[in-house]
């Protein structure tokens, strides 16, 4: 195993010759190299490192094994922009270590209370959200105050969708969403567990 290291580093090209080395092993993952053209003097030292191959491997996670979490967030008062981008960070797995841009290993998370979120300033009469209905004259335009009266679970659902990616895997990733208008859901059986939208920011 060593051979590689040590055979370039003590063989003196000038003279053509191996130069005399001693090997003295420190410790599991350092070894030191002492090398001189005689016993007496040393003339060369080198430290060499030895790292254990499967202390730095790195782990790629995928669907089957993400380990999925049940999450509940409470959007009673939180602004929308901000709630969705913390929520989008949990349903795509940038928090976990095993975060693999590739696949689909974030948790499930379930909004409630979506009718209770904040806009800033003037937005709910200023904000437009424009669908078409595919037919001549078919634009429609709400303002986020129609839309809330109207579908008080879609400007979360929106907010959330732009933030993923826009192909196959967000699409995936999307499902992994529930929102509900009030406080009840239908996924007592999962038993969620309630999550800090300040401690998901700090990890941001």
């Amino acid at each position: 195993m060593l051979q590689k290291y040590i055979k370039p580093l003590f063989q003196n090209k000038k003279k053509r010759k191996i130069i005399f080395f001693s090997i003295f092993f420190v410790n599991k993952y350092e070894v030191r190299t002492f090398a001189a053209p005689n016993w007496e003097n040393c003339t060369l030292t080198k430290k060499i490192n030895i790292v254990d191959t499967l202390s730095y491997k790195t782990v790629s996670g995928n669907k089957e094994t993400a380990n999925k979490k049940w999450l509940l967030v409470d959007a009673e008062g939180q602004t929308l922009g901000r709630l969705a981008s913390k929520v989008a960070f949990m349903i795509r797995g940038k928090h976990k270590t095993n975060f693999t841009p590739h696949s689909d290993c974030g948790d499930n998370v379930i909004v409630i209370n979506a009718e209770k979120i904040t806009l800033t300033g003037n937005k709910w009469e200023a904000k437009e959200y424009i669908r078409h209905t595919g037919y001549p004259g078919g634009q429609r335009v709400l303002t986020a105050k129609e839309l809330m009266a109207k579908r008080p679970i879609r400007m979360v659902e929106m907010a959330v969708k732009g933030m993923l990616p826009k192909n196959k895997l967000g699409n995936a990733i999307y499902k992994n969403l529930k929102v509900y208008a009030g406080s009840d859901h239908n996924h007592e059986a999962q038993a969620p567990e309630t999550v800090n939208l300040d401690s998901i920011l700090n990890k941001q």
